[in-house]
């Protein structure tokens, strides 16, 4: 549930600061690091600056979608390999690409309860090392023998007469599927432009304001208090995105393949990329920051997470808890100061834009008597997005974050509505205030 208004101020929970990695295209620079690799990064640099003591921070919690199977908890290996107290206790979330966001509102939630003072929440995937796996026939077939004690030679022999090097042998793809529908997630947008009439001139000319904006954003020094420079093993210092791209023109974009369908309008140049990186942000109680003479950046006003049937439109959800995510906090779009909604696609952002718009779509879907209200697509993710910044799923509701907290802050506005969509028909929507 979202915070009280009834809360006591001295019980509120604020977000003190938070830094990321450079997000990076995957099976590149960052391939040797997995996601506890990329996820201590972040912290150890988050602790060098604020300043905060170890000593201090009675939990981590962190989220992540792609999962390392034999330690799946991967905030807790994070807590060790960041040099953190090994006494302090951590757990990991997944929701897929809000899974960062649900993180940061775990930690939120525990300290307005008074279960904790000061905790750190983060996110972050490593798709390049997104487990390969068997197919289940193998595993099948080779699990009897593999793990009987009593297996000898000859058992072995007698698998070779069993399995198939087609059907058997042959490593599965990892795929952004869904487990309900078997759909792509980029089949469902391709579906949902067709919906909601979504011409791929217009996805195009959404893609390149996300590129444009965000190179922008590198190129001023915007991100430079934020992204942190992460050593590789190999030695090498990256400290800058790498998606972006300068030369994503309207032309450029124009003569791109379709990725989904043969018909369709859904590219490599408007939808996001493959991504590797993480994200961390301190977070304490607003009485715990005035004693350590901490000044915070935001808090959380609400939020809302929600669901729709897979099988429908699967991207959509954030249309629908965005206007909850308003209606909890006692605002409308009128109030807000910045709009920043993940950019899985392109497609799936001017698909939520129109929904948000409609009256019908608020009755039957979104529990309201009327839209929310219209947003032109030029008025929201002022540094870019996902398009153009990439998709480390549970680092984006993280650096969504972290930049829309600073943005507030450098330019004397107060309030940011945030919204994504995730895999399994889910979504998050969320309003932060400067505290």
């Amino acid at each position: 549930m979202p915070p009280s208004k009834k809360t006591p101020a001295k019980c509120r929970a604020v977000i003190i600061d938070g830094v990321r990695t450079p997000f990076l295209r995957a099976f590149g620079a960052f391939t040797r690091m997995d996601t506890i690799a990329l996820g201590a990064a972040a912290v150890r640099a988050l602790l060098d600056k604020t300043g905060i003591k170890p000593e201090e921070i009675d939990s981590l919690v962190w989220g992540g979608a792609i999962l390392p199977g034999s330690t799946p908890n991967v905030g807790r290996e994070i807590v060790l390999d960041a040099g953190l107290p090994r006494t302090l206790e951590a757990s990991t979330v997944s929701r897929a690409c809000t899974s960062g966001f649900l993180a940061m509102t775990q930690a939120v939630a525990a300290i307005e309860r008074g279960d904790a003072e000061v905790m750190i929440a983060g996110g972050g995937d490593s798709t390049s090392n997104a487990e390969v796996t068997m197919p289940p026939s193998f595993v099948h077939k080779m699990a009897p023998v593999a793990m009987s004690a009593k297996s000898g030679v000859m058992d072995y022999l007698g698998l070779l007469g069993k399995i198939s090097i087609r059907k058997d042998l042959i490593p599965r793809r990892p795929s952004i599927r869904e487990r309900t529908t078997g759909e792509l997630m980029g089949e469902s947008a391709e579906r949902m432009a067709k919906i909601w009439g979504i011409p791929r001139e217009e996805q195009d000319a959404f893609a390149a304001q996300s590129h444009a904006r965000a190179c922008a954003a590198i190129k001023s020094g915007r991100f430079a208090g934020e992204v942190i420079a992460v050593r590789t093993p190999d030695g090498a210092a990256i400290a800058a995105d790498n998606i972006p791209r300068e030369d994503a023109t309207l032309e450029k974009l124009a003569r791109l393949k379709a990725a989904f369908a043969k018909d369709g309008t859904l590219t490599a140049g408007n939808s996001s990329a493959l991504t590797d990186g993480a994200g961390a942000v301190l977070i304490m109680s607003e009485e715990k920051a005035r004693a350590l003479g901490l000044q915070p950046l935001v808090a959380f006003r609400s939020w809302s997470y929600d669901a729709v049937d897979p099988a429908d439109q699967l991207l959509i959800g954030p249309a629908i808890s965005m206007p909850r995510a308003l209606d909890r906090a006692g605002m409308t779009l009128k109030d807000v100061d910045l709009i920043d909604i993940h950019e899985a696609f392109a497609a799936q952002v001017l698909c939520v834009l129109r929904a948000m718009a409609s009256d019908t779509f608020a009755k039957e879907r979104g529990g309201r008597d009327k839209a929310a209200g219209e947003v032109n697509f030029a008025d929201i993710n002022v540094h870019g997005g996902s398009v153009a910044l990439g998709h480390p799923f549970g680092g984006t509701g993280v650096r969504m974050l972290i930049t829309a907290a600073n943005e507030l802050r450098k330019t004397g506005k107060s309030t940011a509505l945030l919204g994504i969509c995730a895999a399994g028909g889910q979504s998050l929507g969320a309003v932060i205030e400067v505290v």
